[in-house]
């Protein structure tokens, strides 16, 4: 024990102290300038090889959806690789004409396929013309001609995700061509083009049943968060859309979301790396600048109401038990947020967690006992969620009690000051392992800029962090893990040829 307390205070020493001299020492190397058109660009310094990664990244995704058009955020990520009317293209005149009677068909037989009265023959007939008009816009095109751009160009770690709060794109790439990144990267948010679109939306779809339909875990997710947000569009589940939606909004859908969200004022670039910012700045406004100024995109006005009741989703699959058991709990930017990262550390991150040591380790009921803090997103009030999947022979209602017992423990016993102290050093040790990477630690910068309006709250929520005390994770959990803000997702074992 001694040597346990020995190792946790001298971790507390060496991370509080690299956590100072990385804040006063970022801020010397970090500039951040917003241009006019209200995009805000951060450039950090760091010249160890001649490299440079960066991060944009666009404050909307799947929150930002409405019925009708969920799992569109996900599906413009799709088209920024597509290029723009001077990437992708032999032929922008012609191909941009090609594509508006693409739209003009696809309004057309989408409108008689969802008719109340339907004609088949004349659908048919509709959706032959949609299809050959695609085949004519396909002439035009320039197969990944901005991937390819980026190869050759020496680029590496190109990639993209949608996330329930934002959606970013990264890649990075020698520091001799970011002259042609700015271009590559202004170019594809300053004209988009929508070419390819419904072949895409094919491939959006198949995502959907690869992650989604064909998982247990990915059907639990979808029917528990459905029965979480009654309200909130958290409630959408995977955040890749409702089947019917993929098979039918369409690039004018698109083209409209992108005019809303994806506006200057509404976007963060950071840049880490082999970059001097009193050159970069000629070349970022150069490029970045074409991007025109626009409105802000309205505030999502939908708030999730108290949860007043228990709530339970029970699917029976022919797989193995899983449970998950969510609470709500405040936004990211709530002042007990830090209190939150402590009791997911010390209910459900790793080996050493309190679920994982009385469930997989002790009872051994449960082959993998864990959690998720901030599901699915962190930007509006969202849950802090356990999950857990049993051991032969026993079942979800085991890892009910179990989770439970141990919920019960942190609401009414103090935490032990040497655990407490060794799960704030882990939890602040996880922050600072995040600034060794240029890539990951332009995608935090932005994150953090874009979620807190700064991105030194990344140091910032060390100093919450080691401030929070026992008392707090008491207060905090007994006003969270209560039994009417509980919602319920299982999976019980039905064996093969028995009736559901």
């Amino acid at each position: 024990m001694r040597r346990v307390l020995l190792y946790a205070t001298l971790l507390v020493l060496i991370v509080t102290s690299v956590a100072a001299q990385d804040l006063a020492s970022f801020e010397k190397r970090t500039v951040v300038r917003k241009l006019d058109n209200g995009l805000t660009v951060i450039i950090l310094e760091r010249h160890d090889a001649p490299v440079f990664s960066y991060a944009t990244v666009v404050d909307a995704g799947s929150a930002q959806e409405i019925p009708g058009i969920t799992g569109l955020a996900h599906m413009f990520e799709h088209m920024a690789f597509k290029g723009s009317d001077r990437i992708g293209t032999k032929n922008w005149p012609a191909e941009e004409k090609a594509l508006a009677r693409v739209e003009e068909a696809y309004a057309a037989y989408d409108g008689a396929n969802h008719a109340t009265v339907r004609d088949e023959a004349n659908i048919t007939r509709l959706e032959k013309a949609w299809k050959d008009a695609i085949t004519e816009a396909d002439k035009y095109i320039t197969a990944d001609e901005f991937s390819t751009v980026v190869d050759r160009a020496g680029g590496v770690g190109m990639n993209a995700f949608t996330a329930q709060d934002m959606t970013a794109y990264f890649f990075s790439m020698p520091s001799n061509r970011f002259e042609l990144w700015a271009f590559l990267e202004s170019e594809r948010f300053r004209h988009p083009v929508f070419r390819q679109f419904y072949k895409e939306r094919d491939v959006v779809f198949e995502e959907r049943r690869m992650s989604v339909e064909s998982r247990p875990f990915g059907r639990l997710e979808e029917q528990f968060l459905s029965a979480a947000f009654m309200a909130h569009p958290y409630g959408f589940g995977s955040g890749i859309g409702w089947p019917s939606d993929l098979h039918s909004f369409s690039a004018t859908d698109a083209a409209n979301f992108a005019k809303t969200y994806y506006v200057p004022s509404n976007m963060i670039i950071s840049i880490v790396g082999d970059v001097n910012p009193a050159e970069a700045w000629p070349v970022i406004e150069k490029y970045f600048g074409r991007l025109p100024k626009a409105p802000h995109p309205p505030s999502l006005r939908t708030v999730e109401p108290p949860q007043g009741a228990e709530r339970m989703v029970t699917l029976h699959e022919q797989s193995q038990p899983l449970y998950l058991e969510g609470y709500h709990r405040p936004a990211a930017t709530d002042p007990d947020n830090a209190t939150y990262s402590v009791i997911s550390m010390l209910m459900s991150s790793g080996r050493t967690s309190r679920l994982y040591r009385a469930l997989v380790r002790d009872k051994k009921i449960a082959a993998n006992a864990s959690g998720f803090n901030g599901f699915p997103g962190e930007k509006y009030p969202n849950l802090f969620t356990f999950f857990g999947v049993t051991t032969p022979g026993h079942t979800p209602d085991e890892l009910a009690d179990g989770v439970r017992a141990e919920i019960e423990r942190i609401k009414t016993e103090d935490v032990p000051p040497a655990e407490l102290q060794s799960v704030k050093t882990r939890v602040k040790a996880g922050l600072i392992r995040q600034l060794a990477d240029n890539s990951g630690l332009a995608l935090q910068l932005a994150s953090y800029q874009v979620l807190y309006g700064d991105w030194r709250e990344l140091f910032r929520e060390v100093d919450r962090i080691d401030k929070v005390t026992a008392a707090d994770v008491k207060r905090v959990a007994n006003a969270t893990f209560t039994p009417n803000n509980r919602t319920v997702g299982r999976i019980d074992s039905t064996p093969k040829g028995a009736a559901k």
